[in-house]
């Protein structure tokens, strides 16, 4: 990854409207790792993440800048809410599977990675699978008793010289018309292998199939499925047999150790003003259970054990009731950056409606277009959809860009509701001020305080 920060806060702009200063701090820390690598060795030991603490209401962007910054550069990444954990002894998940949970979001992204590496050959041995399956038929589960696995006296029946020929000229034709896409409709029954049950060990799955040494024979189970279709599966089951699993787990380990980001939410929710007793008593025990994770420390997984010291940590809160500084000393330590968001404005939602390429905008656009309904929206919409925001925010709970999707769905509840006839011909429709303020509840208005005065 070398995308200097500069670089990274214009990706981000493509998706999130303003919070520059938050943006630079995370584009900073990403750029450090990137340096980080470039250090060394011996001194790259001793450099660890700054990790960054998030102030902000919520809506304004703060998970959002964690999942595009790990979009980015294709980093393992996972958000936990810090009222999930609660400290041993009381009901709730351990903290150490936020690491177990990290690490298996590494393996299916590496994995998928290998898969696509793969998938060419996959599919050529998919295709010989399939015209060989069509060809012969499905085999026959032939299993007896396990015993006989065991000392290798189960055998298969040899073909003779006479079937092998006609199962070879055979194989051709079909494979033939596999090309000129005759058969796609046509069904067969395939056998597709069951998993092995597994337990829950210490936070760990361990496969029954294991524990056993692979030595049972694989559980398998008929489906009755289209050409197409087995295509799929088949192409799936070789690509896995042509994955090399060990080098799966070592590089997803890698990545979770050195790129991985875990995002920490309502962090503000674990603070308490005083150490007095009952609920206080288990938001400060949450904290300490979260600040080994922080602090750096081992964890063992069904994969490996895997270190949390270079890993980024990024919390964020609100922090209404609660203050920064409710926090035991010794977590805000290992937060030493923190940003300030801030609420958003007219201005910010009339950006956030046309500026991002994912807008909401453009999202109900497309969506209606499906039904044959070309929407268009004025600039006078966009202002009056905004002020509606800022409005419904200020009468009730501030509740940032998330306003949006409310008053979309309001604004467009007839329209989406009715679309979609199929004798209804294809319109277009201008949503403009007026439309607006037509469609809208009164708490998307704007209050009028004189009455309020005596």
């Amino acid at each position: 990854m070398e995308l200097t920060p500069r670089q990274i806060v214009h990706e981000l702009d493509r998706y999130i409207v303003g919070q520059d200063e938050a943006k630079k701090s995370v584009a900073i820390a990403l750029r450090n790792r990137y340096r980080r690598s470039r250090v060394e060795e011996s001194l790259r030991e001793e450099i660890s993440p700054k990790n960054i603490l998030m102030v902000g209401p919520t809506g304004v962007g703060k998970t959002e800048i964690a999942r595009r910054l790990a979009r980015l550069v294709n980093a393992p990444f996972i958000k936990v809410e810090a009222t999930k954990f609660t400290e041993v002894g009381y009901v709730g998940r351990d903290v150490e599977s936020i690491i177990r949970d990290l690490t298996e979001n590494a393996i299916r992204m590496v994995r998928r990675e290998h898969e696509e590496r793969v998938m060419p050959r996959a599919k050529v041995l998919a295709e010989d699978a399939l015209a060989d399956l069509l060809a012969r038929g499905p085999r026959k589960n032939t299993a007896g008793n396990p015993l006989d696995y065991l000392l290798g006296r189960q055998k298969e029946s040899a073909p003779s010289g006479e079937e092998n020929t006609a199962l070879a000229r055979r194989k051709e034709d079909i494979r033939q018309q596999l090309l000129r896409g005759e058969i796609e409709e046509n069904e067969l029954e395939i056998e597709v292998e069951e998993e092995m049950p597994t337990l829950e060990v210490g936070g760990n799955s361990i496969s029954l199939g294991d524990m056993m040494g692979n030595m049972m024979p694989r559980q398998t189970r008929t489906r009755h499925v289209k050409v197409r279709d087995a295509r799929k599966i088949l192409t799936e089951q070789e690509a896995a047999k042509l994955i090399d699993n060990d080098a799966v787990q070592e590089e997803a380990i890698r990545r979770t150790e050195q790129n991985g980001i875990v995002f920490i939410d309502e962090i503000d929710k674990i603070a308490s003003s005083s150490s007095g007793h009952g609920p206080d008593v288990s938001r400060e025990g949450v904290q300490r259970d979260i600040l080994p994770i922080v602090e750096g420390c081992t964890v063992n997984t069904k994969y490996g054990a895997v270190k949390t010291d270079y890993m980024l940590f990024i919390a964020a809160g609100a922090f209404h009731v609660s203050k920064v500084s409710d926090l035991i000393p010794e977590l805000q330590g290992r937060f030493p950056v923190h940003v300030q968001l801030q609420s958003l404005t007219k201005a910010d939602f009339e950006r956030i409606l046309t500026e991002p390429e994912n807008a909401l905008t453009r999202q109900y656009k497309a969506l209606l277009a499906v039904d044959r309904v070309m929407l268009e929206f004025d600039e006078s919409a966009i202002s009056a959809i905004a002020q509606a925001a800022c409005n419904a925010n200020d009468n009730e709970e501030d509740i940032g860009a998330r306003r949006l999707h409310a008053i979309f769905e309001e604004l467009l509840e007839d329209i989406s509701f009715n679309a979609g006839d199929e004798n209804m011909p294809p319109f277009s429709l201008t949503i403009d001020a007026k439309y607006v303020e037509d469609h809208l509840k009164e708490e998307s208005k704007a209050v009028d305080l004189k009455k309020y005065i005596l």
